[in-house]
Formats: structure tokens, C-alpha cells, sequence
């Protein structure tokens, strides 16, 4: 929602400003101002970021004490994948944060990237030993409707957020927001392989569907993260 008013900026030209309300960013400025719309930018993606903290928070908390009550390897994996990304997420938080308070975009932005990339390797190292772990003990995954429940809204939540920090990331030329935003996308990923390997093994009896999912999506992870600590990730949105 845009509010007009005509008001002073700059002098003694009057100029047309600005209200701009958007994901609960509120800045008032001058109209074609390139600081003000990039103030909005970063606000956005400082709320977005916040919403992602907190949705991982409750998926974290939910998905391991399910997990721990319904005996489930997967879901308590699970549970710890979405604190791993919950570091990316503070990563990201601090990134916006200290560029909008005044610090150089171009030295929080290459630090912050380096920073996701290091938990993009956490995050493949953890579902690589976690799924052949899995495999060896022959562990499927166990039935819990609390878990399962979170599972379909992160199906939901997650990529909506993932979409918007890509958007983003694309109007501040953010690599490591869109780095960020991969974060957001694998974890939906991760989620239907967790419903996948539910259902298969209660239709077939495929105890190893899960984790054979898990392990496949282990080099797009690291090399997600290879990529992010070179400085290569894309803003191409």
C-alpha cells in the first residue's frame, strides 16, 4: 500500500514522498530516493528473515519432541536440520541488520555468505550421516501425527518464504539472501521426503525409501554450500 502526500525533501523543493507498509516495513521517504527504496528492501528481508526463525523455531521444537515420544530417527533429524537452519537465518538477520545500520553492504554481504555456506556443508554432513546411518540399522520411519502435521505445513510455509527471499534477494543483488533462501527451498525438499518415506513404508514397506531420498539430496547440498563460500551464489531470480 502506497500513501501520497506532498511534503518537503531536499531544500526548498517540494517533492511527492512516500509511506511504504509492506511484510510490516514502515519507512517514509522520498519518492524515487534509491537509499529509501533499498531501506524498504532490507526491511522486508529483515521481517522475512524473522518469520524464518520463528516458523523453524516451532518445526524445531515440534519435530523433536515427536520424534523423541514416537521413537523416529527421521523426525528427530528433522528437528535438528531446522535449528541447523535457523543459523543461516541469524546469518542473514545480522547481514541486513548491520547493512541498514550503516556498515559496508559489499563486506557484511561476502562474510555472510561464507557464513551459509558453512551451514549448507553442516546441513549435508548431518543428512549424509543421518541417512546412512539409517540405512545400516535398517530404521524406518516411525508413525507420529504431530510430526507429520508439520511436515504438510512446511511443505506450505517454506517455499512461500523461499519464493519471497529470492524476490528479495533480486532488488538488494544479494547472493548470500539467495543462498539463503536455497536454505528455505531444501528444507520443503526435505520435508516431502519425510511424508515420502512415511507413506511408502506403511503402503510398501519401504523402510529405506527416507533415507535413500536423503542421501541423494546430499552433493546438491554441498555443493550448495561449495558454491556459497567461493562467492558464487546467484541472485537470478
Amino acid at each position: 500500500m502506497q500513501i501520497f502526500a506532498q511534503s518537503p525533501c531536499g531544500g526548498d523543493t517540494t517533492v511527492t514522498t512516500r509511506l511504504f507498509i509492506e511484510y510490516g516495513a514502515i519507512y517514509y521517504g522520498c519518492v524515487g530516493g534509491e537509499n529509501t527504496l533499498r531501506h524498504g528492501q532490507l526491511q522486508r528481508g529483515i521481517v522475512l528473515e524473522y518469520l524464518t526463525l520463528g516458523w523453524n523455531l516451532v518445526e524445531g521444537i515440534v519435530a523433536l519432541v515427536s520424534g523423541a515420544v514416537a521413537g523416529s530417527v527421521a523426525l528427530v533429524g528433522f528437528g535438528i536440520d531446522s535449528f541447523i537452519e535457523m543459523g543461516s537465518g541469524g546469518v542473514l538477520l545480522w547481514r541486513l541488520r548491520s547493512e541498514r545500520r550503516g556498515a559496508d553492504a559489499e563486506n557484511v554481504e561476502r562474510r555472510a555468505l561464507r557464513l551459509v555456506g558453512v551451514s549448507f556443508l553442516l546441513l549435508a554432513a548431518y543428512v549424509a550421516v543421518e541417512s546412512i546411518k539409517s540405512l545400516i540399522e535398517r530404521e524406518a520411519p516411525e508413525h507420529s501425527v504431530p510430526g507429520i502435521c508439520i511436515a504438510v505445513l512446511s511443505l506450505v510455509v517454506m517455499p512461500w518464504l523461499a519464493h519471497q527471499k529470492r524476490r528479495a534477494a533480486g532488488k538488494l543483488n544479494s547472493g548470500a539472501l539467495h543462498a539463503d533462501s536455497r536454505q528455505s527451498s531444501l528444507c520443503a525438499y526435505l520435508s516431502a521426503i519425510l511424508l515420502g518415506g512415511l507413506a511408502l513404508n506403511a503402503a510398501l514397506g519401504w523402510w529405506w525409501a527416507d533415507p535413500a531420498a536423503a542421501l541423494i539430496m546430499v552433493p546438491v547440498i554441498g555443493y550448495e554450500g561449495i558454491e556459497a563460500l567461493k562467492g558464487k551464489a546467484c541472485c537470478e531470480c
